[in-house]
């Protein structure tokens, strides 16, 4: 709990006087990003990673209605709709969200709150890419819905309900995923996919995590990865994939990638 207020009070220092300059589409910052949203309990080799990256972050605290392993998820609580919007789920740390509005963040409080038993956990777990929202239809939140609604967002429904955790996007028409269902439907929606088989991300708790729960992009062609990308089995498919989209990687430590919930951008240079 310290070290996360610490982390906070950092941040406010060293970017209260400085310009916000807020993502105006989730996942996909244009510039360098400066300030991200990231799990609380990021190993100390992940921060020096970020902070060598001149990446100031701001750590979750555990949601208490969540189970362990996915507690202190940015993408299970939180959803960043674009520009300074993100709606995060009731009960979440006031801290944190105070952190985010002194940021200069609008926060809108969504309808239902998280709950340990899937589906109550996916409620806020929805991959923005570009202009479409990918979900579960049946258990986003309402509130969450009628936002991207209004921002112009196509809906687009797949079967699984960790849907966030399931995509790491690349650019605005480029996902990878470990989910085949998720491939289908993104491939028929014009984007261009590249399906992995991994299961050497770690996720205490859990058999295994997430390639999007791992990753995320930190400037326009930059996609940052949660350890050492070099210790996966599917390193070689993902590093010709980025290739082909002029995307270069970024391990942020020499660990054992792990599902964080996602490194979740905010504000660029």
């Amino acid at each position: 709990m310290k070290n996360n207020f610490m982390c906070i009070e950092g941040v406010k220092t060293v970017m209260a006087e400085e310009k916000m300059n807020f993502i105006n589409i989730p996942n996909i910052p244009k510039k360098r990003v400066r300030l991200a949203l990231v799990d609380g309990r990021v190993s100390s080799g992940l921060e020096k990673g970020f902070s060598e990256g001149n990446i100031k972050i701001i750590k979750t605290e555990a949601y208490q209605g969540l189970y362990p392993a996915i507690s202190y998820h940015p993408d299970a609580v939180f959803h960043h709709l674009g520009d300074n919007l993100i709606v995060y789920a009731p009960r979440t740390s006031m801290a944190v969200v105070a952190a985010l509005e002194d940021m200069g963040f609008l926060l809108i409080e969504g309808e239902k709150p998280l709950t340990a038993k899937y589906p109550g956990s996916v409620c806020y777990n929805v991959a923005r890419v570009g202009n479409l929202a990918f979900h579960n239809a049946r258990y986003t939140d309402r509130i969450l819905k009628e936002n991207l609604y209004k921002r112009g967002v196509e809906l687009v429904h797949v079967n699984q309900g960790y849907t966030k955790c399931a995509i790491s996007v690349v650019d605005e028409n480029s996902i990878i995923t470990i989910d085949k269902g998720i491939a289908k439907v993104a491939e028929r929606k014009g984007l261009d996919v590249l399906v992995i088989e991994e299961d050497d991300i770690l996720l205490p708790g859990i058999k295994s995590g997430f390639i999007g729960g791992a990753t995320g992009l930190i400037d326009e062609k930059k996609f940052a990865v949660a350890g050492n990308i070099h210790r996966l089995k599917s390193a070689m498919k993902i590093l010709d994939f980025l290739h082909q989209k002029g995307v270069e990687h970024v391990s942020l430590s020499d660990e054992p990638v792990m599902d964080i919930g996602s490194i979740m951008p905010l504000l660029t240079v």
